[in-house]
């Protein structure tokens, strides 16, 4: 059975087909009573762009954003995972070679660009298998 991710936003604004859905992302901090004097607490809001041919949604309704987390897992080992794999194999490999650890630390570094460009030429592959989707939420406030 798979699992979901889930979020809670507002409806901002209904184009055609896309629904722009303002999500806030907390921290744990952000419901602790100390958040007034802590520093770490952490908010931000996001705007997801979702595609919905349901009619009955409204600017300003609240509603569920919601995706597979296996697609998380998927974003976050594209995004983080192998380009740290990249940059450390290549400093390994330049260690060896190389005797300028500066030059070899910017090489490592520079191995980011073009994988960061060959990942920007999927991006329209890579949207399409990270959707989400949208339901109305029924808590009522």
């Amino acid at each position: 059975m798979a699992k979901f991710i889930e979020h809670t936003g507002i409806i901002k604004n209904i184009q055609n087909k896309t629904i722009q859905v303002l999500i806030e992302q907390k921290s744990a901090c952000c419901d602790c009573d100390a958040k007034g004097a802590c520093t770490v607490s952490d908010h931000r809001e996001k705007t997801i762009n979702i595609e919905s041919t349901d009619a009955t949604f409204k600017t300003g309704d609240t509603v569920i954003v919601y995706g597979k987390q296996s697609i998380g897992i998927q974003a976050v080992v594209l995004a983080f995972v192998i380009p740290f794999i990249l940059i450390l194999f290549t400093l390994f490999i330049l260690q060896s070679i190389v005797t300028n650890e500066l030059i070899s630390g910017a090489v490592a570094l520079s191995v980011l660009v073009p994988y960061y460009i060959i990942l920007s030429f999927f991006n329209k592959k890579l949207a399409s298998k990270f959707k989400f989707e949208i339901k109305k939420d029924t808590v009522v406030e």
